[in-house]
């Protein structure tokens, strides 16, 4: 499929000033030659690198205008894909762009899978697997701490630490097989030493590596956060509040909100993909019971909860019931409605919450929101982590093939206490390397790297 020359457009569909299709592969050149005539009377497959040219997309067959184009040549190898590549860009509008690459098609492309750009710039060596999972990542960024971290990995941040790793690895079998295979000059005991200082050196290392990945997956995924609390608190009020726009219907009808609506809200660098659940009561309407039940069941996957009780009734049955859903969670205490007269009891509301944090907020006169998202901010992002210029592991499966690496160290390191012999101690160092290798992409299977490349965007 290497050998095929692919072709998709580029750009989202819809109306906008500009749109591309995007061709690569050997045939590049030749095909779109046959559809392109040049203002200049140029000859593409003749021009130079880099170069941009006006002219016209046309039916070969009927002579037909499609559209008015300018034409961008870039040659192998210093291109996106490392292959010839040429990008026709047309006037940003659904048919035009659709016409254009079904004549790219009809001459000779192939219509490209989601992501095989980027993977073909993987597979030819231009970035590893690590830098390619970063280019989705920066399309789908959420905060500008999100984007940074995700450019970092586009630079080689994870590269940039997996690399020395590996290095001080291989090292290590180099000594195991200089005492294999060279016994008589009984080198085993310096074997030993050398072996467990670089084995603890790299468990050290992927150590500070996963140290980051819970707060990297949050910068990546999103924190699911939930605004729980009876009916008519403010929920809905506070979700619209912290979007900045009126999502979610707001009446004083207690049971409004029958359904879980959620979106994405970015509180200080920090994407969170926050709920707002129908309030929880009994209720004998079955479409709203339904909606509680699963607000229930949400409290189950939540990382964090925004609590949300009313300033001027007293603690309910109803608070006590969620109250007790999550106690165990990452939960910030919002007391709603202080611009109305006082009935709860604020003392006992921090006694029963003893250690989480309590804030005084009014969503109808924006009092207290800010005060929010300085404790979110706190709660997420404190520590010592610098997102701006440190290597974040964002990715479940960078994270999990961290750990697997570091359970075969220590396997490594157990072996050697065990004092068995050193060509078993190689096995669980070559297991290390395997899994270390499939972050980069250097040791992985072709099945993995189709399931990566399918969540990405035809075009990219």
């Amino acid at each position: 499929m290497l050998d095929d020359t692919i072709a998709a457009i580029s750009t989202p569909l819809g109306e906008g000033g500009i749109g591309i299709v995007r061709i690569s592969g050997k045939d590049a050149l030749g095909i779109a030659s046959r559809i392109f005539t040049s203002v200049s009377g140029k000859d593409i497959r003749t021009v130079g690198s880099h170069t941009i040219h006006y002219g016209y997309i046309k039916d070969p067959k009927t002579g037909k205008t499609i559209d008015e184009v300018m034409l961008s040549v870039m040659l192998s190898p210093k291109t996106y894909t490392k292959e010839d590549v040429v990008e026709i860009n047309c006037h940003g509008g659904i048919l035009p762009l659709k016409k254009v690459l079904e004549l790219v098609l009809e001459y000779g492309a192939r219509l490209a899978e989601p992501g095989e750009f980027t993977k073909r710039a993987f597979l030819n060596g231009r970035i590893d697997l690590s830098q390619a999972e970063a280019v989705i990542d920066i399309i789908r960024a959420k905060t500008d701490i999100g984007l940074s971290v995700a450019l970092n990995h586009l630079g080689g941040g994870i590269s940039d630490k997996i690399n020395p790793l590996e290095d001080k690895l291989l090292k290590v079998l180099a000594h195991i097989e200089a005492s294999i295979d060279f016994p008589e000059h009984d080198i085993e005991e310096l074997t030993v030493e050398e072996v467990k200082k670089e084995l603890n050196y790299a468990i050290t290392e992927i150590e500070n590596m996963l140290k980051t990945a819970e707060k990297g997956k949050i910068l990546r995924e999103g924190l699911n956060t939930i605004i729980a609390g009876k009916p008519n608190v403010g929920k809905s009020s506070l979700l619209n509040a912290l979007l900045r726009e009126k999502k979610a219907i707001v009446t004083d009808i207690p049971g409004t909100t029958r359904d879980v609506i959620e979106d994405y809200v970015n509180i200080r660098g920090i994407p969170l993909k926050i709920m707002d659940t129908a309030g929880i009561r009994e209720t004998n309407d079955l479409v709203e019971r339904i909606g509680v039940e699963r607000s229930l069941e949400l409290f189950e996957k939540a990382e964090l909860v925004l609590f949300v009780l009313d300033a001027s009734k007293k603690f309910s049955k109803e608070d006590e019931l969620i109250a007790e859903k999550i106690k165990n969670k990452n939960t910030i205490v919002l007391i709603n409605k202080t611009d109305l007269p006082l009935k709860l009891e604020e003392l006992k509301v921090k006694q029963m919450f003893e250690g989480k944090k309590v804030i005084k907020i009014s969503v109808k006169e924006n009092r207290g929101l800010d005060e929010l998202e300085t404790a979110i901010e706190k709660m997420f992002l404190a520590g010592e982590i610098d997102f701006n210029n440190d290597t974040i592991i964002s990715s479940i499966r960078h994270k999990n093939l961290l750990k697997e690496a570091e359970r075969s160290i220590k396997q490594a390191l157990s072996t050697i206490d065990a004092k068995m012999p050193l060509d078993i101690v190689s096995i669980d160092i070559n297991e290390a390397l395997t899994h270390l290798g499939e972050i980069t992409g250097k040791t992985i299977s072709e099945d993995v790297i189709d399931r990566i490349f399918h969540d990405f965007c035809i075009g990219k």
